[in-house]
């Protein structure tokens, strides 16, 4: 959030060229350059201050949102960024030449419907994410490529039972899913039950052939880049009910399809132009560089502190992953309820690997670029290429024991080790990219991981009721408190967008 001179910084738009989830039983950066939003101020600035109806700590979609629409209902608003851009988990990745590649959250699908919504409204367009050719299996040193438009649709190939097995176990977790409430998963009728294990244990229970447990498996760390044990099976099957809107329960096969699922699409310029072309709706309302460091009751107001500006305000709106959320320091005191449910929600660990090709060569050898892996550092790939094929992308997300194997790994080391699996996967052609980009969440310092925060058991049943709820004039946002696609870009918009009427009714 801004440092400012006496007078704030203008935030404008300046020309500048410009990865979220994936895969199972079911995986083109846009050539054309994108705005920015930045700054005309630099070095350091004397403190500004203001005051205003609403303070919005986070520039991400949610917090965008969130400022929207209580512009919209005729609120003064201040949005404080702690970056030097908008976005927060959706970022492009310039490429040179006006070309970006998405580094954050990518894809969109069937019931995302406010993320399309608020895209239209922007003139951000979609194409379909490339999905012509086969799947790829590497599994027990053994590649297999297939189709993906058979009776098994992309379900890899593997041996009867093993399928038979992975049937039976995602019907039961879609069946559970379905008596699990989105608004409330902690009131869900076995939810002390589902709860009391993890992901893990339950799966070893009822995937037991081994096979099954190998899709599971990479279901699992594909979806939330974490690993089994790290899941209550409660959380699980929240983000499953998720999985869809108000017209339509959530399934897994929908978390882990290209087509019809939510990978089925991406954005023309780079998911990133959403949350830029949205900021600049808003101007100088938005404040970069500004992370806030304190929240303080102060009469019948708020006083927000951040590096270089201090805001006023009737109430706040914070829009950060939960952990980052409480590194913040309140006064008075947060309940002791939502201070232990922030200590129990880290974020999940994710990276994003992508290698640049003059083509996208894989293609004339009839693969769509998806890969489902049970060895390397990536286990999971996309075709990232732009809708024109104007040149090849292959993205790679590093997610879960693999990221946290290579936190502390130099970039050329981790180079080496993706481009090793591409390597396996693609052949000698992709040996040598003609650039190579990394995106390492689990090092960013205002997010510290992703794509979400996850929930081990017990968290949930006990803590789970201060996800939402509002601290006297302070009011929760972020994809983690949405009700429908927790954890996409849908989610942070419908947390926005919900946050939003709740303050409009408090004010």
């Amino acid at each position: 959030m801004a440092r400012e001179s006496q007078h704030p910084p203008r935030p404008q738009l300046t020309p500048r060229p410009q990865l979220s989830r994936r895969l199972l039983l079911g995986g083109a950066a846009a050539a054309a350059g994108a705005a920015t939003l930045t700054t005309t101020a630099a070095g350091t600035a004397a403190a500004a201050t203001r005051r205003v109806d609403v303070a919005v700590v986070g520039g991400g979609l949610a917090g965008l949102t969130a400022a929207r629409d209580l512009v919209a209902a005729g609120k003064t608003v201040v949005v404080l960024e702690a970056r030097d851009r908008v976005g927060g988990r959706v970022v492009n990745l310039p490429l040179g030449n006006g070309q970006v590649t998405e580094g954050g959250g990518e894809f969109i699908g069937p019931t995302q419907d406010r993320i399309k919504a608020l895209a239209d409204s922007l003139g951000v367009a979609t194409f379909p994410t490339y999905n012509t050719g086969k799947n790829l299996l590497n599994k027990d040193g053994k590649k297999t490529a297939y189709a993906t438009d058979g009776l098994l649709g992309s379900v890899p190939p593997i041996d009867a039972a093993g399928l038979a097995n992975a049937a039976i176990v995602q019907a039961s977790l879609d069946d559970m899913a379905k008596q699990v409430p989105v608004d409330a998963p902690w009131t869900a009728a076995k939810a002390e039950e589902w709860d009391r294990q993890t992901f893990e244990s339950w799966l070893r229970a009822n995937a037991v052939i081994p096979s099954a447990k190998f899709l599971l498996d990479v279901a699992c760390t594909s979806i939330f880049s974490a690993e089994p044990r790290e899941l209550s099976l409660l959380f699980v099957l929240f983000y499953i009910a998720a999985a869809g809107n108000e017209s339509n329960v959530g399934t897994l096969e929908r978390l882990t399809e290209t087509a019809n699922g939510a990978q089925e699409l991406r954005f023309v310029g780079g998911s990133q132009l959403v949350p830029i072309k949205l900021a600049a709706t808003l101007g100088e309302r938005v404040v970069l560089n500004a992370p806030v460091r304190t929240i303080a009751r102060s009469g019948g107001d708020h006083v927000v502190t951040a590096d270089g500006i201090t805001v006023t305000a009737k109430k706040v709106v914070v829009a950060l992953p939960p952990p980052l959320a409480a590194r913040i320091s309140y006064s008075p005191l947060l309940p002791a309820a939502r201070d232990q449910l922030t200590q129990r929600l880290p974020m999940a660990s994710v990276g994003k690997a992508i290698a640049i090709y003059d083509t996208p060569f894989w293609r004339a050898d009839g693969l769509n670029g998806q890969v489902v892996s049970d060895t390397g550092v990536v286990s999971s790939t996309f075709d990232n290429s732009p809708p024109d094929a104007s040149y090849g992308a292959l993205m790679g997300f590093i997610e879960a024991d693999e990221a946290r194997k290579l936190d502390a790994a130099s970039e050329a080391e981790v180079r080496a080790a993706v481009l090793k699996d591409y390597v396996t996967y693609f052949g000698e052609k992709a040996a040598s990219p003609k650039s190579f980009v990394l995106q390492r969440w689990n090092n960013e310092a205002y997010t510290r991981g992703g794509p979400v925060s996850i929930a081990a058991p017990g968290v949930l049943t006990q803590y789970g009721p201060a996800l939402r709820a509002p601290v006297g004039g302070i009011h929760w946002a972020g994809t983690e408190t949405s009700t429908h696609w927790m954890g996409f870009m849908d989610g942070a918009v419908r947390s926005g967008e919900r946050v939003a009427k709740e303050v409009v009714a408090a004010l």
